[in-house]
């Protein structure tokens, strides 16, 4: 003969509440109403027909049966997380093939791989570099990182914007304080522009920023991203960088940001694979921790107010 058991939402009312001492703080966790809070305690008492809280002059105190009641709770809700990340691990192992375009590789996603690999022993990543669509059915990889935009992709993938990107003016901190000091985006008239392949971008940007009257046939051009920030980090002039890419050098102080303007790309950093394959538990095993890097590092970033990176959307399913 089953048993029965109280309502799971009335339980995990109680459980916050032991916790915090308090209906209110039980809410901001829950995400619900302080009244929907004390109604399921409510519940929850008649149902086991006693008190499981005292409430004194604005103070919250567990009853002598709530005391004896809370820890058996917390110990269940401890053991149904545990499960669930022991199932939601079924499957989780096993190489997992990932091409990468080379500039994401090398400057964001490579410093922090280790971390990946210490949660997840099981699963062997291994990165190919790729600077195209991989084509699934025949090239041999699981799930890819490109930098691209909506257009690109069919609709047979599974894609999830990781991060937007921004472009910015950077330079050496010795150029921003040489003898022609960078007080205006007017300033860069007396100054060499970087440019890579993509020449409009510095057109983009001073356009946004109402400057006229500087150069743009001046400067050299560069084939890659990388590039183009080096020869700015050894003060060979300014250059449109790429938020994603620069930030390191941004937080070390390499390459400082003289002005404050800056120009959103049509392009993000995007992971895809083919939709039948999104929920496997290694390749969401990635995927998740990608998204869960990023955001922990947009909310202590000194300068999220500048990248804006988003928060993570399905483009395509």
């Amino acid at each position: 003969m089953s048993r029965r058991l109280p309502p799971l939402n009335s339980l995990r009312a109680f459980d916050s509440a032991a916790r915090h001492l308090s209906f209110t703080r039980a809410a901001d966790e829950l995400f619900v109403t302080q009244a929907a809070v004390s109604h399921q305690i409510k519940s929850l008492e008649e149902f086991l027909g006693m008190k499981l809280f005292l409430r004194r002059n604005r103070t919250l105190l567990l009853t002598h049966e709530g005391q004896s009641y809370w820890p058996a709770i917390r110990k269940m809700f401890e053991q149904l997380g545990e499960a669930t990340e022991r199932l939601k691990m079924v499957g989780a192992s096993g190489a997992l093939t990932v091409s990468v375009i080379p500039t994401f590789a090398v400057t964001w996603l490579v410093p922090r791989l280790k971390k990946f690999s210490q949660l997840y022993p099981d699963i062997d990543v291994r990165l190919k570099s790729c600077e195209h669509l991989v084509d699934f059915g025949r090239d041999d990889v699981d799930v890819q990182i490109y930098f691209g935009m909506p257009s690109d992709y069919s609709d047979n993938l599974h894609v999830e914007c990781l991060l937007d990107e921004y472009l910015v003016p950077v330079c050496s901190p010795e150029l921003l304080n040489g003898p022609r000091p960078l007080n205006s985006p007017e300033d860069l008239r007396y100054h060499t522009l970087l440019h890579d392949e993509s020449i409009t971008i510095w057109k983009d940007w001073l356009d946004m920023a109402g400057v006229k009257g500087v150069n743009l046939n001046n400067g050299p051009i560069f084939s890659h991203s990388n590039l183009i920030l080096q020869a700015a980090r050894y003060g060979q002039g300014i250059a449109i960088g790429h938020s994603v890419l620069a930030q390191l050098d941004i937080q070390s102080g390499r390459l400082v940001r003289p002005f404050d303007l800056v120009l959103p790309s049509q392009y993000s950093y995007d992971i895809l694979c083919p939709k039948a394959w999104a929920d496997q538990p290694k390749i969401t095993a990635f995927r998740e921790w990608l998204k869960k890097m990023i955001s922990d590092e947009r909310e202590r970033d000194a300068f999220s107010n500048v990248m804006q990176l988003p928060e993570t959307d399905v483009k395509q399913d």
